[in-house]
């Protein structure tokens, strides 16, 4: 039986003086608490170095330059979709790994981005101005318009990318700039059995032996880009004890949130989508047995099912944890408590707590519709996306800017394309079972009687009309879908893609929920939330850190090991701890390119390691730095106990998981020969 999330939540207020809490943002770093504790002082010289020398994975992960080249390091798993999309049956680059020997062979990822931060601007008045006084529909129709304004004005060109971000749940808004890269080009993988080696029984767990890194390649105008600063690799590694920073983009994270909202979680939306991520485990399960090239075509998604269903049980474990709760809900009367003993704070925003709780109750009835006609139509399908995007883009670009749908602005068009235009490879088996999934779940969820699941199936099974449309679009082509998006409105209007006409007879109803939704609901919570972040300012000030939003921030902690179930663990694993671990068989064992390699490799390399950094999921490819701006290792995972990060923090237990810079040194050189790699990073002299 796994073992509970017991967490012992440190107060928000409290973080930088008791723990080595909080994801950071870069122009509101603990400076003071860091010094304070590891006699460290982040310099602002020292953080724009960090900043500018670490890189975001527009698709969700983190990563890092080390080398004035272009060179980005990542994990396996954050590139694993460009390494997939770049596979055939004949060459499998997840199964057999990838090295580029010389620049030409550097290969181009489809749909990859690679951002650069440069720049934070502070936009709250502007936006809190647009919206001030506004309820309901006008609220979410002039934060959108605002948010469109300040994005477009920003972004000049393809090559900027620019997000007004909520932070302290609307307390605050900042605008950030990016440099936005889209050539990226794959420079090495390792072999997925040694990058993922342990597979889901070690996933989210410590002890671990894992490999899992990747270096992509930047390019601009054909020629690999001019990116400095950079980090330089540590020649002496990392040692128990020592101060580390962790520089990435964490994605989302929910401990600013109100009882009400985390109980929506708890009671609704974590256990309807573990039930779906269950069912469709299974039957990717079942899929992947049928042949090699089914396993092969289906396993990244079977890769984020199962690890999507592990971190979500986590965090739900988290919420039912009765101690956890309670520590929850202290936090919450606290702040509220302190409101309400001030006469103008309680008429101001005393009565955002039950407003957003109002709502809540309103999102029951709709979480279904919203979540099978809007959110997550068409799910897994990559031939749905594609005629969705078509669909909704094509309509919304006759609209002015600031009335579009959030993803279809001026400022998102450059990312709309990429996806649109990707020489990708679709896998029609795959889209076939994708899609009958998909349809089965929405007859299941809206029922049989429901008119809009009458008008998409008909008289047909969800298998049926998912094997018709299948066969039967021809959105598989790059330039079909260029043809129909170049042609506009009209063109997609007048198409007879079977998958178009799909898209189009959910549109109407996904806009009509996704209407209810933002008018009824999310303005409710935009607001509401807004009213507590400035309550929260006014109580604690800025002592505390955001929640986390998918963009850079910056952590602080130390090498540490811990204590599980009475036993102490340890630190640091090594080689010798690898090599004894392997069983020969999946998911513990090792491929070749290792088992020839062991003599040539020092036994008491250390492989993983464990530290006190406050990471959560988007933190994946990030790097861990040492406070002369040295690369010790790179962030891939949590322990257990981490899980319920998304909630709250302790630092006894709560570890990341990253690879040592040792090994992976070791690696480039003595398992993979690959030595322009070795030398680009300034682990080998120049000859």
């Amino acid at each position: 039986m796994r073992r509970p999330l017991l967490l012992v939540l440190i107060p928000l207020v409290a973080a930088t003086a008791r723990a080595d809490e909080g994801m950071w943002t870069f122009n509101n770093f603990p400076t003071e608490a860091v010094q304070k504790k590891y006699g460290f002082q982040a310099t602002p010289e020292w953080l724009e170095q960090v900043r500018l020398a670490s890189a975001r994975l527009a698709g969700g992960c983190s990563g890092s330059f080390v080398s004035p080249q272009g060179l980005v390091m990542t994990n396996h798993h954050c590139a694993r979709e460009c390494i997939e999309q770049l596979s055939t049956a004949k060459r499998d680059y997840t199964r057999d790994g990838f090295v580029a020997r010389t620049l030409a062979d550097e290969r181009r990822c489809p749909t990859m981005e690679v951002n650069r931060l440069l720049e934070i601007r502070d936009v709250t008045q502007g936006v809190q101005q647009a919206t001030r006084g506004l309820e309901g529909e006008k609220f979410e129709q002039a934060q959108r318009a605002v948010f469109a304004k300040l994005e477009g004005e920003c972004a000049q060109s393809a090559a900027l990318r620019c997000e007004v971000v909520t932070l302290y749940q609307g307390g605050r808004y900042d605008l950030y700039k990016y440099q936005r890269m889209q050539d990226v080009r794959l420079v090495f993988a390792p072999e997925e059995a040694i990058a993922f080696f342990g597979g889901d029984p070690d996933n989210f767990e410590f002890p671990r032996y894992d490999f899992d890194t990747s270096f992509v390649r930047v390019y601009e105008d054909g020629k690999p880009a001019r990116t400095e600063p950079y980090f330089r690799w540590s020649p002496h590694g990392v040692k128990e004890g020592q101060l580390t920073f962790v520089s990435g983009n964490p994605g989302s994270t929910s401990r600013l949130d109100t009882l009400a909202e985390l109980a929506y979680q708890r009671d609704f939306a974590l256990p309807e989508r573990l039930f779906w991520l269950a069912e469709l485990r299974g039957q990717l399960t079942q899929f992947a047995r049928r042949g090699p090239e089914f396993a092969r075509t289906s396993e990244g998604l079977l890769f984020g099912v199962e690890n999507s269903y592990k971190a979500l049980r986590g965090r739900r474990a988290a919420l039912v944890d009765e101690r956890f709760w309670a520590q929850l809900a202290e936090r919450e009367r606290e702040l509220r408590d302190k409101v309400n003993a001030n006469p103008q704070w309680k008429q101001q925003y005393g009565g955002a707590w039950d407003a957003i709780a109002e709502a809540q109750e309103k999102l029951k009835p709709l979480r279904k519709p919203l979540r099978m006609l809007e959110q997550g139509a068409g799910s897994g399908s990559d031939l749905f996306a594609h005629a969705r995007a078509l669909v909704r883009a094509t309509e919304e670009q006759k609209k002015p800017n600031e009335q579009r749908l959030r993803e279809y602005t001026e400022s998102k068009r450059p990312a709309l394309e990429q996806e649109l235009m990707s020489t990708a490879p679709v896998h029609p088996q795959v889209e076939e079972l994708t899609l009958a999934f998909y349809l089965s779940k929405l007859r299941e969820e809206l029922s049989p009687d429901s008119p809009v699941v009458r008008k998409v199936l008909g008289n047909e099974s969800p298998e049926e009309m998912a094997a018709r449309l299948v066969k039967g679009t021809r959105l598989g082509s790059p330039a079909v879908r260029k043809q129909l998006y170049e042609g506009g409105a009209a063109a997609v209007a007048a198409s007879k893609d079977p998958m178009i006409v799909l898209a189009r007879e959910l549109d109407g109803p996904a806009r009509e929920v996704r209407r209810t939704y933002e008018n009824e609901v999310e303005s409710v919570l935009k607001r509401n939330s807004e009213l507590i972040g400035q309550a929260r300012f006014a109580v604690y000030g800025t002592r505390i850190y955001p929640d986390a939003t998918f963009t850079p921030r910056l952590s602080y902690g130390s090498v540490q090991g811990y204590t599980e179930d009475g036993k102490q663990v340890a630190p640091f694993t090594d080689v010798a701890g690898l090599y004894a671990r392997a069983t020969g068989q999946p998911p513990f064992k090792l491929p070749q390119s290792w088992v020839k390699a062991r003599p040539a490799l020092d036994p008491k390399t250390p492989m993983n390691y464990v530290t006190t950094n406050d990471i959560i999921g988007g933190n994946s490819g990030s790097p861990v730095i040492n406070q002369d701006l040295q690369i010790v290792g790179l962030v891939f995972d949590g322990n257990i106990q981490s899980l319920g990060g998304d909630y709250g923090f302790d630092a006894a237990v709560n570890r990341t998981v990253a690879v040592d810079s040792e090994i992976l040194a070791e690696g480039l050189a003595k398992v993979y020969g690959a030595q322009r790699l070795v030398k680009e990073l300034g682990l080998a002299p120049d000859k």
